[in-house]
């Protein structure tokens, strides 16, 4: 005959359970989350100027072609003081927030279409994937002719640099939506819109996420190459403009400054904007630590 359990067993058992449900995240210093996050790209970046100051004084190639680090510096100092570069920063910016957000309307509703609609995603699927591995460079001779040499034939470019990684992205969030959910959903009562906006979009979000943080960096990216290739005429200057500049003008130090700036502009976006809301929506998943 099996012993009943003790009542101090089930006590214990059940306290254990009780502890294992309620898991609190554990909370991590400031100081230690500063250096855990900080400290690998400074150390990063030193190394990487110092053996950009190594190369430069080694002479592989010559200063108007491969400048030290001081000389890029003393660019971005001259374009900072006459107000060039914070003119220009300001313009690709603006664009680029004005094309992203055009992006995300457009890619959400197209990622809608294409989740709900399987004969739409069997038909133009494809195409859709094809055009997200399509260089945005190629949307410049056509956005020039049909607007011209204006601030539309850039956004042209930006969307169809963009949208395929949004619309892509929503698919694929909500194609990873668990099928028990759904039919929970259903079983409670909830038609197909309620099912879609209280249920599979909530699920999809880190795929959703994953698709405004791919189109961003497109959207950026296609964005330099329309400045680069299309002069803006009577429009303030742009990063992408000052980078032409340089060419024109064989100013290595200028065209180094740019990029550098163009690759803090991205970095900034990221870790604050994506980065956050990437640890937000773990941690609400209980995927993320504190």
């Amino acid at each position: 005959m099996t012993a009943m359990p003790d009542r101090d067993d089930v006590a214990t058992l059940e306290a254990g359970l009780d502890a294992l449900e309620s898991v609190r995240p554990v909370r991590v210093p400031l100081r230690e989350r500063l250096r855990a996050t900080l400290l690998p790209p400074i150390i990063a970046a030193a190394v990487l100027l110092t053996v950009w100051a190594a190369l430069a004084a080694s002479g592989i190639k010559p200063p108007e072609l491969l400048p030290p680090p001081s000389d890029v510096w003393a660019a971005l100092r001259s374009a900072w003081d006459d107000g060039t570069l914070q003119a220009a920063t300001w313009a690709s910016v603006s664009r680029a927030a004005v094309g992203f957000t055009a992006s995300v309307v457009l890619g959400t509703l197209l990622g809608l279409l294409l989740s709900q609609w399987r004969g739409l995603r069997t038909a133009i699927g494809p195409l859709v994937s094809g055009l997200q591995s399509l260089p945005a460079a190629c949307w410049v001779p056509a956005g020039v002719l049909w607007f011209g040499v204006s601030d539309a034939a850039v956004y042209v470019v930006v969307l169809f640099g963009a949208i395929p990684s949004i619309a892509l992205g929503l698919v694929s969030g909500i194609d990873r939506v668990p099928p028990q959910l759904i039919r929970a959903g259903r079983v409670l009562g909830a038609g197909r819109a309620a099912q879609l906006r209280y249920v599979v979009l909530p699920a999809a979000l880190p795929g959703y996420v994953s698709g405004l943080r791919l189109g961003w960096a497109f959207a950026w990216r296609s964005l330099m190459a329309a400045e680069l290739i299309i002069a803006l005429a009577g429009s303030p200057s742009s990063l992408g403009q000052l980078l032409d500049l340089g060419r024109k003008t064989d100013d290595m130090g200028v065209i180094l400054a740019v990029i550098v700036v163009i690759l803090v502009v991205g970095v900034a976006i990221e870790a604050g904007l994506f980065g956050p809301l990437e640890k937000r929506l773990l941690r609400s998943r209980g995927l993320g630590t504190s």
